[in-house]
């Protein structure tokens, strides 16, 4: 459980992190500001909730949230928002709230008409945490990292042209597992199994399996399948796609070019996401958002 929040000493504060352009913020970011500052909280905005909230003077880069402090930060948006908040503060270890309003949201669970009920248990200190492992990726070109990411869902090489296929080694704690001629390779974590990797065909991984899943895109050969490795592990894609860039994407948003002989190494983060959660269970998720039978 969180903690309870309303019986701090200390001044409380919460942040606000918005996707841009979305009609609903109209409304709904003003709220919400409102709602918090009347229960006591000072609200830390980034530059894209400030654009429905002017005059606003606590306005800060979504990417130095953390150095604010808050005690939580709510996310008005989908996934991919939430996402990129993750990567901002998972760190200072900042619990996170995803509102949806996206269209599937498998992080943001929170419907609007339970936003404010679920604040009020917030404050309260009666909502759940729940905690997420990210991956740590580390590009190597010519024996040194040269960029060093993380990601809450996946880390994914795949091809940058559209007509042939990239070509890959994968490595597994130092020992080689295979070479890939694919349209990519997805390694992913038990968050990010519902994602992309889904839809290449990997498993379902509930988010307390201390596992990652390396699982190929379109690959030539029929028998290279999904695998599903211990969390403890180091996996380190090497390019062998020649005059060929292949292009190495986290979570989706940030992106970058993968030369021939570079490396990706991928492997446990020591930071983990704090999402606070509903009542609901994961798979009570997975039914509502993948269309799964009732009882």
């Amino acid at each position: 459980m969180t903690p309870d929040l309303s019986s701090r000493s200390k001044p409380r504060s919460a942040a606000i992190i918005s996707k841009p352009a979305k009609p609903e913020l109209v409304r709904i970011a003003p709220e919400i500001t409102r709602w918090l500052r009347s229960h006591g909280y000072k609200v830390v905005i980034d530059p894209e909730t400030a654009v429905y909230n002017p005059g606003e003077a606590n306005v800060v880069e979504r990417e130095k949230i953390a150095e604010a402090a808050p005690d939580f930060v709510v996310v008005l948006g989908g996934d991919g928002t939430l996402l990129s908040a993750a990567r901002a503060v998972a760190s200072a270890g900042i619990p996170i709230l995803g509102v949806n309003l996206g269209s599937l949201g498998f992080l943001t669970e929170v419907p609007l008409p339970e936003l404010y009920p679920t604040l009020e248990a917030l404050d309260q200190g009666q909502c759940a945490v729940e905690s997420r492992s990210m991956l740590e990726c580390r590009l190597e070109r010519g024996g040194q990292f040269i960029a060093e990411p993380r990601a809450l869902n996946d880390v994914i090489v795949n091809k940058s042209s559209i007509a042939r296929l990239a070509n890959f080694d994968l490595f597994i704690d130092n020992a080689f597992v295979s070479n890939y001629k694919a349209d990519g390779l997805i390694v992913s974590t038990p968050t990010g199994s519902t994602a992309y990797s889904l839809a290449a065909g990997g498993p379902v991984l509930t988010p307390s399996v201390e596992a990652f899943v390396i699982t190929p895109v379109s690959p030539h050969a029929l028998t290279h399948r999904t695998l599903v490795v211990r969390d403890t592990s180091e996996i380190v894609i090497e390019n062998k796609s020649g005059e060929e860039e292949a292009f190495l994407s986290i979570d989706g948003q940030i992106g970058m070019p993968v030369l021939n002989g570079d490396r990706v190494h991928c492997s446990k983060s020591e930071y983990r996401v704090k999402l606070l959660r509903m009542r609901k269970t994961f798979f009570d998720v997975l039914r509502t958002k993948l269309k799964w039978g009732q009882r």
